[in-house]
């Protein structure tokens, strides 16, 4: 499949048009190895290193629609990988700030090479089990890799009125913080590598 191909796919699936125009404007194959190129706009999961690999572009349009991103929102991802969920997140909210964590270094070197042109995005390379607290309260967290139940670490970071979406075993997991309340919905059936805790 070509990136058109995927496009039409996405919109195909009733993703929103936000964010079927951001998988247009960033090049998948700039986040994946060399020799898997040829399959950068398969819907297909992909190998980046070390055990970690690049969602299937359809799971994140899932996740990021899930986000509900406004243009100027302050954004955590945790788990950022090669950065291709950073690069779509830039583009959604370009006056914005979003900060990645990634625990694996070899990764997180690479993602910034990668988004070093991406002025509204900080990489930190670092365990992301316990957040980023020294820049929260955040608009959105989005958490890319599985947890086995929502860090309360990570919502106490969320401000009210925030959404956080979250891979928990193989659901994606939406959480509304509205008044201090909680209002979650869970979408079963998908796949992810684990977070590490610390």
């Amino acid at each position: 499949m070509d990136k058109q191909g995927l496009l039409d796919s996405l919109r195909k699936k009733g993703f929103s048009e936000q964010v079927v125009s951001v998988f247009d404007k960033v090049k998948r194959e700039d986040f994946v190895p060399q020799n898997l190129v040829g399959y950068a706009y398969e819907d297909i999961s992909l190998p980046v290193m070390e055990g970690s690999t690049l969602s299937q572009p359809s799971t994140v349009a899932f996740m990021l629609d899930m986000l509900d991103v406004r243009d100027g929102q302050k954004i955590l991802e945790i788990g950022s990988g090669s950065g291709y969920a950073l690069a779509l997140l830039s583009e959604m909210n370009p006056n914005g700030k979003i900060y990645g964590l990634e625990l694996i270094q070899s990764l997180g070197i690479s993602s910034k090479k990668y988004l070093q042109e991406k002025k509204n995005v900080e990489v930190f390379i670092r365990n992301g089990s316990h957040g980023l607290p020294e820049f929260a309260p955040y608009d959105r967290i989005l958490i890319s890799a599985s947890c086995p139940e929502c860090p309360s670490s990570l919502l106490s970071q969320l401000k009210d009125d925030g959404i956080l979406v979250s891979a928990v075993k193989q659901s994606i997991i939406q959480i509304k913080k509205v008044n201090g309340e909680k209002i979650i919905k869970e979408h079963p059936g998908f796949a992810f590598v684990p977070l590490v805790p610390d």
